[in-house]
């Protein structure tokens, strides 16, 4: 690595059910380029090596030989500190939190530690957004009226920026992050403790949980942090228990 101040180990792209072998090939012509080797794919159509290495070439195809297959998004995530899906549609549940560039330089101090991974969706639709409630930051490729990108260019404009922004970044260093298996196990408790107080309506409690996973991704969590965060919901759920139990003497319950 040299002087570099980034951990391209530790930085995966993650293509979600894409559906052109071409297209994967493409993904890793780009990742190459800009000295990235880590691809994984979500629930491919199709993988015909044949097709891949047209667009790879053979230089290409070592992160081709290298890349990891899963059947679905939960499974591929779970050992990420620090997620970044990428979208081109805009709505009250998917806000464009940051550019590119920007998104390149936040996370350089990242990868010494962590572990990064960067969603980009399927060629026809990209993410949706039970995809993108995985992660901690959403970027948008700023484009002109017509805002459709083919994968591999998308892919490669950020890949572009994180070699850009290596050249020229602060010294900072961000400790170990929660990994995505920590934070799901979190926002599983807190969604049955919030249910059972009556927080959360149990017909409709998507929402609400984004706003949550939204207001905890704005600094990312240490798995210390997940833990504490844990503790506090199996304390809210026996004070809860203890109510019920003795509600009908007449009393309050201490804390243990």
């Amino acid at each position: 690595m040299g002087n570099d101040r980034i951990n391209r180990d530790n930085i995966a792209i993650i293509l979600v059910e894409p559906k052109l072998p071409e297209n994967i090939g493409a993904v890793a012509r780009a990742m190459k380029n800009m000295d990235l080797g880590r691809l994984i794919l979500v629930n491919p159509m199709n993988v015909d090596e044949d097709r891949i290495a047209k667009m790879a070439t053979s230089h290409c195809m070592e992160i081709v030989r290298k890349m990891k297959v899963y059947n679905e998004l939960e499974s591929a995530v779970a050992p990420f500190q620090y997620i970044a899906g990428t979208t081109a549609r805009s709505g009250s549940m998917r806000p464009a939190l940051t550019t590119p560039r920007n998104f390149a330089m936040e996370i350089i101090p990242i990868t010494r530690d962590n572990d990064v991974a960067i969603l980009f969706g399927p060629e026809d639709r990209g993410l949706s957004n039970d995809h993108l409630r995985f992660c901690h930051t959403i970027a948008t490729i700023p484009t002109s009226e017509f805002s459709s990108l083919n994968l591999a260019q998308a892919v490669m404009i950020i890949c572009y920026e994180i070699f850009q922004a290596n050249r020229d970044t602060s010294d900072v260093n961000i400790p170990r992050l929660a990994n995505s298996f920590e934070l799901e196990g979190m926002y599983d408790h807190l969604n049955d403790v919030l249910t059972e107080i009556g927080f959360l309506n149990p017909q409709n409690p998507e929402r609400w949980m984004l706003n949550i996973r939204r207001f905890f991704s704005r600094i990312p969590l240490q798995a210390m942090e997940v833990r504490v965060i844990r503790g506090i919901c199996r304390q809210i759920d026996w004070y809860v228990n203890q109510v019920l139990e003795k509600a009908k003497d007449g009393e309050t319950p201490h804390s243990r």
